[in-house]
């Protein structure tokens, strides 16, 4: 290796390693503001972390207007069931979608190009008006039951699978006797992996952070989502607002998604070896 080559590969490590102070600052500074108190942060910034760490844990545990662990509990049902049902469902369309010949086939598969391009803000007046005539206003179920229709993961699926899944896996797998489901369970999902893994961890994180119809409809208490609650920490009045306690429930809303992120990132880099076979 010439001193050139060496000195740009130093280079690009020095710009790498920027780039990755720079995104990880941010969550440094949040972690810490959720040890210093509400005087410390409104003083202005600081490097260093305080010592009243377990001081904002306890009051924002201790606060009853702000059901912590509820919050935490309804956001890991929602976007555990978000992710599962989009990523399954939606791997399960564009497998009948890349397998089958059937009429209308590009009119069907243009159709749902079409729903992926209309905003969620235009049809959410409809969605709230449908889900109080059937009566599942301030319910979690229309939290997570519509990620079965989810256009976006479906078209991401069915791109790996025109990439990564030969017809002729199916055709196999069809000549020895194996179902059509079966088919797609033990065969296309495993291929799916790294498909279904990065999906799923953009699903979950979209829907971990969804306020917009969570907050249209839940009521209850019990049974408000994370952002709800850090935007209800936020909003408090005047003489309860309290930074500290804002900046710990933020740093508790993000751990869930980071321990995702750990587990299933290694899917992300991994190369399909699974049944690999080229036409």
């Amino acid at each position: 290796m010439t001193t050139a080559d060496k000195l740009n590969k130093l280079f690009r490590y020095i710009v790498l390693g920027l780039l990755a102070l720079l995104c990880l600052f941010s969550f440094y500074i949040l972690i810490v503001n959720s040890t210093r108190t509400h005087p410390q942060i409104q003083k202005g910034f600081s490097f260093l972390p305080d010592k009243f760490f377990m001081r904002n844990l306890n009051n924002v545990l201790d606060n009853e207007q702000v059901p912590v662990l509820k919050g935490i509990r309804n956001s890991l049902f929602v976007a555990g069931a978000t992710a599962g049902l989009a990523t399954y469902f939606s791997a399960m369309t564009a497998f009948a979608i890349h397998t089958y010949e059937f009429r209308f086939k590009k009119l069907a598969f243009t159709f749902i190009m079409m729903i992926m391009m209309i905003p969620q803000q235009v049809s959410a007046l409809g969605f709230i008006k449908w889900m109080a005539q059937m009566n599942l206003m301030d319910s979690l179920l229309p939290l997570y039951l519509p990620a079965i229709a989810s256009p976006v993961v479906f078209y991401f699926m069915i791109s790996y699978m025109q990439s990564n899944l030969p017809k002729a896996v199916i055709e196999a797998s069809r000549m020895d006797g194996a179902s059509e489901f079966r088919t797609f369970n033990q065969i296309v999902l495993p291929i799916m992996k790294p498909a279904i893994a990065v999906q799923a961890i953009f699903t979950f994180v979209g829907s971990w952070n969804n306020y917009f119809i969570p907050s249209l409809i839940i009521r209850s208490a019990d049974k408000k989502t994370m952002p709800i609650l850090v935007a209800q920490l936020r909003s408090a009045d005047y003489m309860k607002f309290d930074m500290g306690q804002v900046y710990m429930l933020i740093f508790l809303a993000i751990i869930p998604i980071i321990v995702v992120y750990i587990l299933l990132s290694k899917y992300i880099v991994r190369g399909v070896a699974v049944g690999s076979v080229k036409e």
